[in-house]
């Protein structure tokens, strides 16, 4: 496993008129080509015709998601799949401290393993945990929505 943290665009790095012109470029292509697998050759804006990028088609659509949160003036980030990360780095990805984070993974709800005296927590791990997370939420709304509806406070 890698210890790689990935890399991060902070918000408003990017101008957001930028990153929406190449959105709508992106995005016209991808839905031009929808039923092709093909790898995709981009033409740099330099003026060499013969110099192209060539990116598979799932990177491309990774740079589409990527630039449409940077065109709604969000950053983005790029992490490792397998990457490894400290009890902060972990408690930043998940907003909330790190002594409330080091409780989640006392009580079990994030694996972790110990390296030396640190906690490291597997990315792969803390994606799990939001998604069980959101679901959990999404569940109690919904209950609520329910109860709403039977008392008729809706």
């Amino acid at each position: 496993m890698g210890t790689a943290t990935g890399r991060k665009i902070e918000p408003g790095v990017v101008d957001a008129r930028d990153a929406q012109r190449a959105l709508r470029r992106i995005n016209d292509y991808l839905s031009r080509t929808a039923h092709s697998n093909e790898d995709i050759q981009v033409h740099l804006e330099t003026g060499a015709t013969d110099e192209a990028l060539v990116l598979p088609r799932p990177v491309a659509e990774m740079f589409a998601s990527m630039l449409a949160a940077l065109a709604n003036g969000q950053g983005v980030q790029i992490m490792p799949v397998d990457a490894v990360l400290t009890t902060q780095q972990a408690a930043d990805m998940l907003n909330v401290s790190r002594p409330y984070l080091i409780g989640l993974l006392e009580s079990g709800e994030i694996p972790y393993k110990l390296v030396g005296r640190h906690r490291r927590i597997r990315f792969a791990d803390l994606r799990q945990y939001l998604r069980e997370d959101d679901a959990k939420r999404k569940e109690a709304a919904d209950e609520l929505m329910e109860l709403d509806q039977e008392l008729g406070l809706l």
